[in-house]
């Protein structure tokens, strides 16, 4: 697993960044080979954030944590990622490890483990249709704000009429989602 590392206006001893690369290179015994593990640190309001961003192939799996205590924190962002796999198990398994869930625990991770959950199916529950219009970034986050959600899809005018999605973001801001094509 190759891991990048980024301290977002803090100066982190190597001490913190060589746990969380002892902790999060536990998670490589689910991915292939070709996976990459980006870990951002920041703290705001006494609070130690980390958001840990795992990439193996075309799966993606992202959380981020928050506590007083930067160890903890990362410990909570890998038990995420963990229950992320275990709930999951099933979808994953034709992209992760062949062997990512067969039993083998160090001794020293069982009280890490949170109890195995059944896998839930993906239940839609209401279908909506309606027409997808042509607008500028602008007017589409105006639009969302008018129908108070928190996301708006549109075909973006500036951009050929290509299919984008406006997001409200966690901080306040707003996102742009755009397709590649």
């Amino acid at each position: 697993m190759k891991f990048v590392f980024t301290d977002k206006k803090i100066n982190l001893p190597n001490k913190v960044h060589a746990y969380a690369e002892k902790k999060v290179g536990k998670l490589d015994r689910y991915f292939k080979a070709d996976t990459e593990a980006a870990i951002v640190f920041s703290v705001e309001k006494d609070r130690n954030n980390v958001e840990l961003t795992i990439r193996s192939g075309s799966t993606i799996i992202r959380v981020a944590e928050s506590t007083s205590d930067m160890f903890a924190t990362i410990d909570a962002a890998v038990s995420s990622v963990e229950r992320q796999l275990r709930k999951n198990k099933s979808r994953l398994e034709k992209r992760l490890r062949q062997d990512a869930f067969s039993r083998s625990v160090d001794m020293e991770e069982i009280s890490s483990f949170a109890p195995e959950t059944d896998e839930e199916d993906f239940k839609i529950v209401r279908t909506k249709r309606f027409p997808i219009k042509p607008m500028t970034v602008d007017e589409a986050v105006l639009q969302m704000n008018l129908v108070d959600h928190t996301f708006f899809a549109f075909k973006d005018i500036d951009q050929d009429g290509r299919f984008a999605v406006v997001y409200k973001r966690n901080d306040g801001d707003y996102g742009l989602i755009v397709d590649e094509d």
